[in-house]
């Protein structure tokens, strides 16, 4: 009978429970995972760190997620899904509060890559849950909403300490997400239904021959590098851009520079409608598409008039979140229809997501030290237009049904 079923459909309450549980999620994950993005300024001078120092507050803990979704997709292949989301959650929460009481830099980085370890339990289930427990025929839907919890978290993240940060300093700005990240893991907690399709797979061969086996597919492989490359170049361009708006022409305040992220309300809106356009145009189309714009975006930004990088942002934002939308919920599914984990095919995907965040973001502080916004512009179109090729060779490998 379990076996039968297929899953929540729109309109039950399970159904809605599950989306805006996870949801919710998305948006904690993400709020204190980049809530530091606004206070980079902030943070050089109250420790004395160059721009470069100070991206390590997002790169240690988007380094640290990476790793831990090696080791947490193949755990929930095993355990299932809610449990890990649930802890966590919990343990995230608990580490924001210590963060803002943190005494010194170097005990902020520690406590910031801890805390990116344990924000890897969401990232590393979320997609896997929401293909098991919902219909196929809804769970793009449900993945895009995902989705845009996770740039309504990053938006809200920024947005609030950057607020925060001009009435008690960066302490009370990471204490706000402190908060944020404890009343969503409550309300999680009370509203995700328990897992009814979760099949265990119990004879699981060593991690490293899982890993290895994870990358014979040319999709897969195409897809992960398109995560780390458009990750990259978006981290990129935010992490550098907060000190572009504080400085001259514009020498905006941290809560007016931190407006600028209001962008992120339009990947919430596109990542659920790139889905829609997936379902009916092909997951081939949208990516590329996506990707495009992302880099009309970054071209946008390159000229001096403030409306003009708003309106750059504005569209890499779009496209970014649309690209990501679909191509995390294609890993899913061609690692299901290519008899692969996909607990594990998601973590991979994530894995490299934040590898090319870390990545990018470090290189953002160096670029703008070195060259200013032409050089974070370049490094962040150089690794847009490599993802587009990645998009070239992945219309061109073998479908798998609807992979």
């Amino acid at each position: 009978m379990t076996e039968a079923w297929p899953g929540h459909q729109v309109g039950e309450p399970a159904f809605r429970r599950a989306a805006l549980a996870v949801f919710l999620a998305g948006v904690a994950v993400f709020a204190t995972l980049y809530a530091p993005q606004a206070l980079l300024p902030e943070l050089t001078r109250s420790f004395g760190v160059s721009p470069a120092s100070s991206t390590l507050a997002i790169s240690t803990s988007t380094g640290a997620l990476a790793v831990g979704l090696l080791v947490l997709g193949p755990v929930s292949d095993r355990r299932g899904r809610t449990g890990i989301l649930h802890a966590s959650l919990a343990a995230a929460a608990l580490l924001a509060v210590l963060i803002a009481l943190a005494p010194s830099w170097w005990v902020l980085l520690v406590l910031r890559g801890l805390q990116g370890f344990a924000l890897a339990g969401l990232p590393a289930v979320a997609v896997a849950y929401l293909r098991e427990e919902l219909h196929p025929a809804v769970s793009s839907r449900a993945i895009g909403l995902y989705v845009s919890g996770t740039a309504i978290g990053g938006l809200t993240g920024r947005l609030l300490s950057g607020f925060l940060t001009e009435l008690g300093g960066w302490r009370a700005a990471l204490g706000g997400a402190a908060v944020l990240a404890v009343g969503c893991a409550v309300a999680v907690r009370l509203l995700l239904p328990p897992s009814r399709r979760f099949a265990p797979v119990l004879r699981q061969g060593p991690l490293l021959r899982q890993l290895a086996g994870a990358f014979t597919d040319p999709a897969l492989l195409a897809l992960y590098g398109i995560a780390a490359l458009l990750m990259g170049g978006f981290v990129a361009v935010y992490n550098a851009g907060t000190f572009r708006l504080e400085s001259e022409p514009y020498s905006l305040t941290p809560a007016l520079a931190g407006l600028v992220f209001l962008a992120y309300l339009l990947g919430s809106a596109s990542s659920p409608t790139a889905g829609a356009l997936a379902d009916r145009f092909g997951r081939r189309l949208v990516v590329p598409g996506a990707v495009l714009v992302m880099g009309a975006g970054i071209a946008l930004t390159l000229p001096t008039p403030l409306w003009c990088v708003v309106l750059g942002l504005c569209v890499l934002t779009t496209g970014f979140f649309a690209a990501h939308g679909v191509a995390s919920g294609w890993v899913a599914v061609r690692a299901q229809l290519g008899g692969r984990a996909v607990g594990q095919a998601s973590s991979l995907y994530s894995f490299w997501y934040y590898v090319g965040s870390s990545v990018g973001g470090t290189l953002a502080g160096r670029a703008w030290s070195d060259a200013g916004w032409t050089g974070v512009a370049l490094l962040a179109g150089g690794s847009t237009l490599a993802a587009l090729l990645l998009t070239v060779l992945l219309g061109r490998t073998r479908s798998l049904e609807r992979g």
